[in-house]
C-alpha cells in the first residue's frame, strides 16, 4: 500500500520515473550519516532532454516546468536510494539548481520556483528547502535546467 508521499504524488498525476543512471564516472546519490546527497538531475522527462536557454529560445514558464522536472527526477533517485519507500523521507535539506541562461537574464529564482513548489506541494512541510539558483553559460547535452538536492532521510 502506498505511502503518504507516493498517495499525494498520485493525487498530483505525477508518476516517479524509474531513477536514471549516471552518464559518467559517479554516483547518482551517496547516503552519509543519515543525509542522502543526489546528483544533479537534468531537466528530462519521458526520455526527451528539455533543452534551451533562458533568456533566448525559452520563457519563464518553460523554465519553471523544466524545474519540476528536475524535482520529480529527484524524487525518483531519493525513492531508488530508499528502496522503493519514498516514505523513509524525513526532508528535504537543501537544493541547488543551475538554470542555463543568458547573461542578462536574471529570474533563475523564479524558474527553480518550478521545482521548490513542487516539493512543498507534494512533500508537504517536509518539502520546505534551503536552496541556490544560479545561471549557468550552458549546461550538459544543452538541457535548460540541472538541480542537485540534499535529503534528510528517516
Amino acid at each position: 500500500m502506498p505511502g503518504p508521499y507516493e498517495t499525494r504524488l498520485a493525487e498530483l498525476g505525477v508518476t516517479l520515473p524509474e531513477a536514471s543512471a549516471p552518464a559518467a564516472n559517479y554516483v547518482p546519490y551517496v547516503e552519509e550519516g543519515g543525509l542522502l546527497y543526489v546528483s544533479g538531475q537534468i531537466s528530462m522527462e519521458n526520455g526527451e532532454m528539455i533543452k534551451g536557454k533562458l533568456g533566448d529560445d525559452m520563457d519563464v514558464a518553460a523554465g519553471v516546468a523544466a524545474a519540476k522536472v528536475c524535482a520529480v527526477n529527484l524524487l525518483a533517485q531519493v525513492k531508488a536510494a530508499c528502496g522503493g519507500d519514498l516514505d523513509k523521507l524525513e526532508r528535504v535539506v537543501k537544493l541547488t539548481a543551475f538554470v542555463n541562461s543568458t547573461a542578462n537574464f536574471g529570474e533563475q529564482p523564479k524558474v527553480v520556483n518550478g521545482a521548490s513548489d513542487f516539493l512543498v506541494e507534494a512533500l508537504g512541510d517536509a518539502g520546505r528547502h534551503a536552496r541556490s539558483a544560479v545561471s549557468a553559460a550552458s549546461l550538459p547535452f544543452g538541457v535548460a535546467v540541472e538541480i542537485e538536492g540534499i535529503f534528510k532521510l528517516k
